[in-house]
């Protein structure tokens, strides 16, 4: 894996028109990644509405069978909820989990595609998993938050 560094890609980033904001709660206009811990847990505890999952579905080139498996929940759930109706509070959470990762890997990345790309790839740090087979659990996306910061620092991942 070669060493990206956030410092180097974000100028990069901008130019290429990426959001550097939230992918889901855009009244609090910084990602997710740069979020605090009770941003977080108020905006999980007020619920994560459809339209924000579909900003997060879109941006992350998921699809709702994607979604489903690595959110643990059946695709109806997902597909039911319309516009602004929100998720409980533990899907919510499990959303937020995950889009406080691909905020975290775009900022580390530089790039959404690129990222995109790279949760798909086989990690040896992950056993030669890749990060979205592992994204179904917490302690899965926990890992997953570590291979990124070792990325970041230029870790050989």
């Amino acid at each position: 894996m070669s060493k990206i560094g956030t410092r180097v890609n974000s100028d990069k980033n901008k130019k290429a028109g990426h959001q550097a904001g939230s992918i889901l709660v855009h009244s609090i206009k910084k990602p997710e990644s740069r979020m605090t811990t009770f941003e977080k847990m108020e905006a999980t505890r007020k619920g994560i509405s459809k339209k924000e999952l579909e900003e997060l579905k879109k941006r992350a080139g998921l699809d709702y069978d994607q979604l489903s498996h690595i959110l643990k929940v059946a695709r109806a759930t997902l597909i039911a909820k319309k516009g602004t109706e929100r998720f409980p509070a533990i899907l919510s959470e499990k959303i937020m989990s995950v889009a406080d990762i691909y905020s975290y890997g775009y900022n580390v990345f530089g790039s959404e595609e690129e990222f995109n790309k790279w949760i798909f790839q086989p990690i040896t740090a992950l056993g030669g998993k890749s990060p979205y087979e592992i994204l179904d659990n917490v302690y899965g996306r926990e890992e997953v938050k570590h291979v990124i910061g070792r990325i970041e620092y230029g870790v050989y991942s």
